[in-house]
């Protein structure tokens, strides 16, 4: 019961603090480029931007793949169609980004954000290309997985209370098994049309989901959790599946190749998903040499968690609301 009543109590006061704090945003350069087909191989170009200097610089040093050439404002590629590296290598050195939106004549569409970290994005060969578009799409979508656990920090959150409720051996293997298999199933299910879940209410659950985990490994060790966290994983894994695809949908998926980039944006969430683990177990292991295991690291990196998705879940479930 203290422990309860010190927990709810935290979280208040944590709410209390982030609701206090306003955010502060600070402008960026940003340019749009949407890239729109009219007929086979032809395509128009509008951009928007921010800064009129950028936008000369990037119109200037835009590169499209042959044989697409630009003419005034459109974008000739002829029978071959828009498929290969479009760059801007005017990114160098800025922080600004550029929004691109391709859209075919079938409603297909590619929608990237680019930076001079990743000035590039690959538009894929249709199916007539044979095993030309197998190796971008992989690279591609695996890179775009790995990015979206490490970045999306409730998913990272969730990943790393299920290692600190469940430990290490079999039954982590098991639940992070159980963990995979559900949100595979749901992303699957939804960018496939066969699902659809509002976005606001699934990223409430989601942040409540990282509330639960954490109190639970705080709790003692006869709750249902303790006992079956391959459940718990997957009930939620399911949610999270959602949240995963809500991030796809947004980027866009080619068309011709739906099967094979859901199939490696998995692989890289799994993979970022693995490395998080074993991140986690090893700070670990480092911390019970040390003797802070039992003092205040883990149930100090619980109660920070908590706290975080409890903020976030105040928000989100406000969020449903005022829709």
């Amino acid at each position: 019961m203290r422990l309860a009543r010190g927990w709810l109590a935290l979280l208040l006061v944590l709410a209390g603090l982030c609701a206090a704090s306003p955010s502060q945003a600070h402008a960026v350069d940003s340019v749009s480029v949407s890239v729109t087909e009219l007929t086979p191989g032809r395509f128009l170009l509008k951009w928007q931007a921010n800064s009129p200097s950028l936008e000369d610089l990037l119109r200037s040093s835009v590169e499209f793949p042959a044989p697409c050439r630009v003419e005034g404002a459109h974008l000739e590629c002829g029978a071959a169609g828009l498929a290969g590296t479009v760059a801007f290598p005017g990114l160098e050195g800025t922080l600004a980004h550029v929004m691109v939106d391709i859209e075919w004549r079938d409603g297909t569409r590619l929608l990237r954000s680019l930076t001079a970290g990743a000035p590039q994005v690959v538009v894929y060969p249709g199916r007539g290309a044979g095993l030309a578009f197998v190796w971008p799409v992989a690279t591609d979508y695996t890179e775009l997985g790995v990015e979206h656990i490490l970045t999306g920090f409730d998913h990272l959150l969730f990943v790393i209370a299920l290692t600190l409720l469940v430990r290490a051996g079999k039954p982590l293997i098991v639940t992070i098994t159980a963990f995979t298999l559900a949100h595979s199933a749901s992303l699957a299910a939804t960018v496939l049309g066969l699902v659809h879940v509002a976005s606001p209410p699934v990223e409430a659950t989601i942040a409540l989901s990282i509330v639960l985990v954490c109190a639970e490994a705080l709790g003692p060790a006869e709750s249902l959790a303790r006992k079956a966290p391959w459940l718990v994983a997957f009930a939620f894994g399911l949610l999270h599946g959602l949240g995963f695809a809500s991030a796809l949908l947004e980027i866009g998926l080619p068309a011709a190749h739906v099967p094979l980039a859901l199939l490696f944006f998995n692989v890289g969430v799994e993979l970022g998903q693995l490395g998080v683990v074993a991140l986690v177990l090893g700070v670990a292991a480092l911390s019970a040499r040390a003797g802070l295991r039992k003092a205040w690291f883990r149930p100090g990196l619980l109660y920070a968690m908590g706290s975080i998705a409890a903020a976030w879940s105040l928000e989100r479930v406000a969020a449903v609301f005022g829709h």
